[in-house]
């Protein structure tokens, strides 16, 4: 049964914030019909019922997104964190991805220099599938992404529709690494998600932070999600 547990967020807040999420897990356009047809049957039967099927698809544009959680600076940081999540959930982080996430943080009034951090995790597919497995366990004076490592942990759900939205978006397991062939030759070897994204570990922690809000807060049933 739906929780009815009250949220820190407006439907408003609500419905700006997964239209955001959405702008973002779309942004470099790698999605398929079924992909699209996923996510909206995520918002509009587990989310947000009350969206317009329309609503839900239409990209959202930085001064909106701006006008409905701008004035609140702990929902626009939340919101950054999730966003810097959706794009990191498919082990790339595009450029397209980049510059909308900027412009969000702009639009937010927030300070980009976390994202300098994130930015680092740039790269395409043919090179992150020839490079070396990356190590998340560096020094502490060597790793780079320690900034948004910690970052992206304060990252507080509070919001079951939210939570649910996580639980789907990251998986429960770590994907299998797998070869392209064509024409029966290997193209290219795409190494497992946990090593292709220097920040998995954030989002298994995000996922589980997640499930334990839904089980612990809300008093769901969380096994769909396991």
């Amino acid at each position: 049964m739906p929780s009815t547990i009250d949220s820190p967020y407006t439907p408003e807040q609500i419905k700006v914030w997964l239209r955001g999420l959405l702008t973002i897990a779309w942004a470099d356009g790698h999605f398929d019909e079924d992909e699209k047809d996923l996510i909206t049957a995520m918002t509009q039967d587990d989310l947000a019922p009350s969206l317009n099927f329309f609503d839900a698809l239409k990209p959202i544009d930085p001064e909106e997104l701006g006008a409905v959680l701008g004035s609140d600076p702990a929902a626009s940081e939340n919101f950054l964190r999730m966003a810097v999540m959706v794009a990191l959930a498919d082990g790339i982080y595009s450029t397209e991805e980049d510059v909308k996430l900027q412009r969000f943080c702009t639009a937010l009034g927030l300070k980009a220099q976390v994202l300098e951090s994130v930015r680092s995790t740039l790269y395409d597919l043919k090179a992150a599938a020839t490079a070396a497995p990356l190590d998340g366990d560096k020094g502490e004076g060597m790793d780079p992404l320690k900034p948004a490592r910690e970052w992206l942990d304060q990252l507080d759900v509070q919001d079951p529709r939210l939570a649910r939205f996580i639980c789907k978006l990251v998986p429960s397991q770590c994907p299998f690494e797998r070869d392209v062939t064509l024409f029966g030759r290997k193209i290219v070897h795409i190494p497992p998600m946990c090593k292709l994204n220097p920040l998995y570990e954030q989002l298994v922690g995000l996922r589980f932070r997640a499930l334990s809000y839904l089980a612990d807060d809300c008093g769901e049933d969380v096994a769909p999600y396991l």
